[in-house]
């Protein structure tokens, strides 16, 4: 062949056509994609059921609580009853037996409580899930100016999982005629950092000591409770300053 001027000239060359290992790469490919669809079909069946029996866990035992609760309850009932009709047929002791059995109720309305709790982390509303800012009580201790304060942080899931955060606690109030506000730390010994460490899974209770100085009048109590992790958030409650007899 003539070869034109100024073009490219390339070999040719001839190459044996196989069939044979055109389906065979094929099937390799086929059999991989079926190899690893498996792999993640079972390793997604076995993470499902892992997951599975840890939440039936929970839940069994969150129950196992409430029953008990129950149980107690109305042992205390029936002392009560008895305690009552005992009263009936012995008016003397009638005062101490009173008192007995307002002791008793009081101590019934502390389980039921306990029980609606205990429900709550069980079975939250669609409105009241993840980081939750509960009770708060604060008690007179007879000191002047010294208060207990007891603080519950929960987390209000149908699967509970291990929460890491922080929480705020400051107390505002009148001083020399200004609103100022004391972070916890300045107030308690036993609070080192103004934000409070969160860990927990169902619930966390913070409770200690606090003292007012001199001049300051406590008007309210301000709390910041923060999660970290994916799905963060940030839950701001405030109550005002209501002392309990201890």
């Amino acid at each position: 062949m003539t070869a034109v001027k100024g073009s490219k000239q390339y070999e040719m060359k001839v190459v044996a056509y196989h069939p044979g290992r055109r389906y065979a790469l094929v099937f390799a490919i086929a059999a991989s994609i079926v190899f690893v669809a498996a792999l993640s079909y079972w390793y997604g069946g076995t993470s499902a059921r892992q997951a599975y029996l840890q939440a039936v866990e929970e839940r069994d035992t969150l129950r196992v609580e409430v029953v008990s609760r129950g149980e107690q309850i109305d042992e205390l009932r029936q002392q009560v009853a008895n305690l009552e009709l005992g009263s009936q047929v012995d008016r003397k002791a009638s005062e101490g037996v009173r008192t007995e059995v307002m002791e008793l109720k009081s101590r019934i309305a502390q389980l039921q409580e306990d029980i609606s709790f205990y429900r709550s982390l069980m079975a939250p509303s669609d409105n009241q899930r993840g980081l939750t800012i509960g009770s708060l009580d604060v008690l007179s201790t007879g000191v002047p100016r010294q208060y207990e304060y007891k603080l519950i942080v929960q987390q209000l899931a149908t699967r509970h999982t291990l929460l890491n955060g922080s929480l705020k606690f400051n107390v505002v109030g009148r001083q020399r005629e200004k609103m100022v506000t004391l972070p916890l730390k300045d107030l308690s010994d036993s609070v080192a950092q103004e934000n409070i460490k969160l860990r927990f899974k169902y619930f966390q209770t913070l409770e200690g000591r606090l003292q007012l100085p001199e001049e300051f009048e406590p008007v309210r109590i301000e709390l910041v409770a923060r999660s970290t992790g994916k799905q963060a958030v940030v839950v701001e409650k405030k109550f005002g300053w209501l002392v309990q007899e201890g």
